[in-house]
């Protein structure tokens, strides 16, 4: 961390002084910048203003305690993707899991072993960095993406995505209430996660089909206007190829190997061979690569927001 050039600026919600004076030394060390706030509506006070890089967090605190806290700063959309790591005593079960629940990364018990504590900052400095520069690329790209954790709660979605839902109709509100409800079907391990899942709930109707999971035990999922015409009618009618070409170009697009395509699209990896010569000759290149990055162009040319 001391090798950056802007410190990385640590809030730490704690009403201990003997506890702030302990790890206010530790991260001064180790080359952080720390705010302090001696209880939970201070940290939302000063979260209104300033942006911290990572939240230490106390459970138990007079007034609101650590899982209220948290819960209200993750509501924040400056702050969903900072990371919160809890510091208590308490240790029991029912605790660690009020703690991930109330939207923590990470639990570390009292007394703080400063060494540890710092090491796990690095970590999670490290994923949010990692998770907030995909984020950003995905915003800048004009993808229609949004995420959710494993349970379908609805957790963040690229300004694009954002558009779609408000033009439907949908409110923040509804996607934090309602998204859930159609997701489940999802989560079921029978589930065919080619087929998209249709949302009625709007005054348009839209399609939600899956991409891929991480690490962090989030669904990444793509929000399609059912309005709009497809995919494969759009790249169908850019490069004059026939339906069958348009869906190969698609999931080619979508980084699928000839024999993942053979198999979504039940036919033999030969005939994907014979349709892919059609498509390299109707697009006037060479290889795979290429023919993937005029797709994806032509894609985000057809359905990106102004």
């Amino acid at each position: 961390m001391n090798n950056q050039k802007t410190k990385d600026l640590v809030l730490v919600v704690d009403d201990s002084p003997d506890s702030l004076g302990m790890i206010n030394d530790a991260l001064d060390c180790a080359g952080l910048t720390v705010l302090v706030a001696l209880e939970g509506r201070q940290a939302i006070s000063i979260t209104n203003s300033i942006t911290p890089d990572i939240i230490l967090m106390d459970a138990i605190m007079p007034g609101m305690d650590g899982f209220e806290t948290c819960r209200l700063l993750k509501a924040q959309p400056h702050l969903a993707h900072i990371p919160i790591i809890f510091m208590t005593g308490l240790s029991d079960t029912q605790s660690i899991v009020k703690s991930f629940d109330a939207g923590s990364v990470d639990y570390i018990q009292k007394p703080v072993n400063c060494t540890e504590l710092i090491a796990r900052m690095r970590v999670h400095l490290n994923n949010s960095r990692l998770t907030q520069s995909a984020r950003l690329a995905l915003d800048s790209a004009g993808q229609f993406l949004l995420t959710t954790s494993k349970q379908g709660k609805f957790k963040w979605a690229t300004p694009q995505a954002h558009h779609l839902f408000t033009s439907a109709g949908l409110s923040e509100d509804w996607l934090k209430d309602h998204l859930t409800d159609y997701l489940q079907p999802l989560f079921s391990q029978s589930f065919n996660k080619e087929k998209g899942i249709t949302i009625t709930d709007g005054t348009k109707p839209m399609e939600i089909k899956y991409i891929s999971e991480n690490d962090n035990d989030e669904y990444l999922l793509r929000l399609i206007d059912l309005e709009r015409p497809s995919e494969q009618q759009t790249l169908q009618d850019a490069f004059e190829l026939t339906l069958r070409e348009s869906e190969v170009l698609v999931w080619l697009a979508r980084g699928k190997s000839n024999s993942e395509i053979a198999l979504i699209l039940d036919i033999s990896p030969r005939t994907i061979n014979t349709h892919l010569v059609q498509i390299f000759r109707k697009l006037s290149v060479e290889n795979r690569t290429s023919a993937a990055i005029q797709a994806l162009k032509k894609l985000e040319q057809a359905f990106s927001v102004a």
